[in-house]
């Protein structure tokens, strides 16, 4: 890190703490002219774009997604720990991946994996308004795949 006051390209780490915004704080001290100085450093992340059906292009909304994983867990012994959990590691699995554009259509599969491990009637509730069911058949087609893996 180079020295704000004598321009010295070598500093050493005197204090780290984070901060509120999520940054780290550094208190340095420049090896040669001895005075010290903080930096902020921060994680940047990828900014994600989801690809919607009709081909428009939004920003990765996590308030959006979180509240679609809410009210397909309303009245189930889900708790908002475990919905929090999910959606973080769906964020996670997108940023490690760097995925920078993602279809809704992953998206929402990403989600009914998450579910289908935490309660199989959020998940039949989220992928029923996922996959707009067109009739009574598609809907039972579905219901028999739950029934099919949970024998196995």
């Amino acid at each position: 890190m180079k020295c704000p006051y004598c321009g010295y390209l070598d500093s050493k780490v005197v204090d780290t703490r984070p901060t509120e915004e999520g940054q780290i704080r550094r208190r340095r001290q420049c090896i040669k002219c001895n005075k010290r100085f903080t930096t902020y450093e921060k994680i940047d992340e990828l900014a994600i774009r989801v690809i919607k059906k009709d081909g428009t292009r939004e920003s990765f909304d996590r308030n959006k997604l979180l509240n679609g994983i809410v009210k397909s867990c309303e009245k189930r012994p889900v708790s908002a720990s475990q919905v929090e959990e999910i959606v973080n590691e769906i964020e996670r699995t997108i940023q490690n991946n760097l995925i920078i554009e993602i279809s809704s259509h992953d998206l929402g599969e990403m989600v009914m994996d998450e579910l289908k491990k935490v309660d199989e009637v959020a998940y039949v509730r989220f992928a029923s308004v996922y996959r707009q069911f067109k009739d009574v058949e598609s809907f039972m087609e579905e219901l028999s795949e739950i029934l099919k893996d949970k024998k196995e």
